[in-house]
């Protein structure tokens, strides 16, 4: 068997497909079988079951995937530390974000970074899901993600940087807008809310931070992310309930009021990689910088 084989196996496991992984690969699906059947034969089972919509992994695929996949993130990172040590000051760090969080948790230090780091290849990638950012770092295809932190994920270290408290976003002229605070229990009972996605994990956190305190909000809007839900607040088509990102002042300027939900557990959100010790010295730079702004005392965040 060879590297690619596992690579390739490996990739077939998570796709749970031989022709969508053809696709990526640009070969055919009879060749990404082959990888297949010489891991089958080295081993002397069968690694795949084949579905009505796809395939998925025997028990004997599965301990092989799981193995593989360990092998394989530990030897790219082992790589890219050695290409650190030829190249220096230069070489790329990969980072799972979005523009709402590289706008409000990353801006300062990108460009500082920049600078600092002039030839460090900086790559920030969309990923849609917080499982979709583990699987990549698993496979060492990034180097870091930033994320809303959840519960403990076999193979990624998770690292708090900053906890979020919670605020009530309205318009202006919102009978609510000139509270000091609200009580997510006595004033928010009958409102009802520009929501997330319920399969993000940050409203996971904020339904279960609810939970706690015997809320449950009713919802009538949802958005993709906490910038679109702060402007459909601000245009008065609906109340949000988000974190107190960076940048935002509270209680708020012009047509946006941010009023604070202090009983609310706020959300913690920062760094997960594969493994700290690993990380390579341009990713490891990156991710001290931002948490150093972050953190910085006086600046509200």
């Amino acid at each position: 068997m060879t590297l690619d084989d596992l690579r390739v196996f490996v990739a077939v496991c998570r796709a749970g497909s031989l022709s969508s992984v053809a696709r990526e690969l640009g070969c055919t699906q009879s060749a990404v079988s082959q990888h297949v059947k010489r891991l089958e034969r080295e081993t002397g089972v069968a690694l795949l079951e084949r579905q009505p919509r796809g395939v998925v992994p025997t028990q004997a695929g599965r301990v092989l995937e799981a193995a593989a996949a360990e092998g394989m993130s530990g030897l790219d990172l082992a790589l890219r530390q050695l290409r650190d040590l030829v190249d220096g000051d230069s070489g790329y760090v990969r980072v799972a974000t979005g523009a709402t969080t590289v706008r409000h948790f990353m801006s300062e230090a990108v460009v500082a970074y920049r600078r600092r780091h002039p030839r460090v290849n900086l790559e920030f990638r969309t990923v849609s899901s917080g499982r979709g950012s583990f699987d990549a770092l698993a496979d060492g295809t990034l180097d870091l993600a930033w994320i809303t932190l959840g519960p403990p994920v076999r193979g990624i270290e998770q690292r708090p940087v900053v906890g979020l408290p919670w605020v009530l976003a309205v318009r202006c002229d919102d009978p609510l807008a000139g509270r000091p605070y609200v009580d997510a229990g006595a004033d928010m009972g009958d409102v009802r809310l520009i929501r997330l996605p319920p399969n993000s994990a940050s409203a996971a956190h904020l339904d279960a931070a609810c939970a706690e305190l015997g809320v449950r909000f009713a919802h009538d809007t949802s958005v993709a992310d906490w910038d679109t839900a702060l402007l459909l607040a601000e245009l008065g088509v609906g109340r949000a309930v988000v974190p107190a990102l960076p940048g935002l002042s509270v209680p708020g300027d012009g047509d946006l009021r941010l009023i604070p939900v202090p009983a609310l557990r706020p959300l913690p959100v920062g760094w997960a990689v594969r493994r700290w010790e690993a990380l390579g010295p341009p990713a490891r730079a990156f991710a001290d910088l931002v948490e150093s702004y972050r953190r910085a005392p006086g600046t509200g965040r």
